[in-house]
């Protein structure tokens, strides 16, 4: 989940190749940059992120608050965002503090990345690489969530969930993968994370 080596623009070109893969609805990369809020917000936070590994707190908070106004995706620039993430649609997505999302990691509009107290320390999900996290869904706390795995829309998650399988209700129940199953995208009707 590091990539403070890894240069701004090379993480926005990701950013931006990463949106346009995960999105069918994406025609060019022009299209992709001037109008998908879910990028802009991820390039808002690499921003912001920046600033407040500084020690620019108020400029990054303040920064962070533009840009949610300007999306309506809030993303706390204390938390850590790998590369290759894309939010699709995004209205109403918030990442708090402590959360930490892996590389190649798709999150759907409404989703909530949030905590269950106002303690100081961790308390955000972590998600690991590729997860996909369906619209509406809110990861509470600071569980874990394993590569690969998936979070159905509306779905309400606050125990850890392993890697490739399926999270899916309220509360959140994991679906083990089938033997002959091939990866998490096999488990459940892909329509349930949109």
């Amino acid at each position: 989940m590091t990539h403070e080596s890894v240069s701004l623009t090379t993480l926005m070109k990701e950013d931006l190749q990463a949106a346009r893969n995960s999105d069918p609805a994406a025609r060019t990369m022009v299209e992709v940059a001037l109008a998908y809020p879910g990028v802009h917000a991820v390039w808002g936070h690499r921003v912001a992120h920046h600033l407040w590994g500084r020690g620019h707190k108020l400029i990054a908070r303040l920064f962070s608050q533009l840009m949610r106004a300007l999306t309506g995706i809030e993303i706390h620039p204390g938390a850590r965002i790998g590369r290759r993430f894309f939010i699709d649609h995004g209205m109403g997505v918030v990442i708090g503090q402590t959360a930490e999302v892996g590389d190649d990691c798709v999150l759907f509009h409404g989703v909530t990345l949030g905590g269950v107290s106002m303690r100081k320390g961790k308390r955000h999900p972590t998600l690991g690489n590729g997860v996909m996290v369906g619209a509406g869904a809110k990861v509470l706390g600071p569980i874990y969530i394993g590569d690969g795995a998936k979070i159905g829309a509306n779905a309400v998650v606050v125990k850890d969930v392993p890697p490739a399988t399926a999270a899916i209700g309220v509360p959140a129940k994991v679906s083990q993968p089938k033997p002959e199953s091939k990866g998490a995208e096999q488990i459940v009707d892909p329509t349930l994370f949109i």
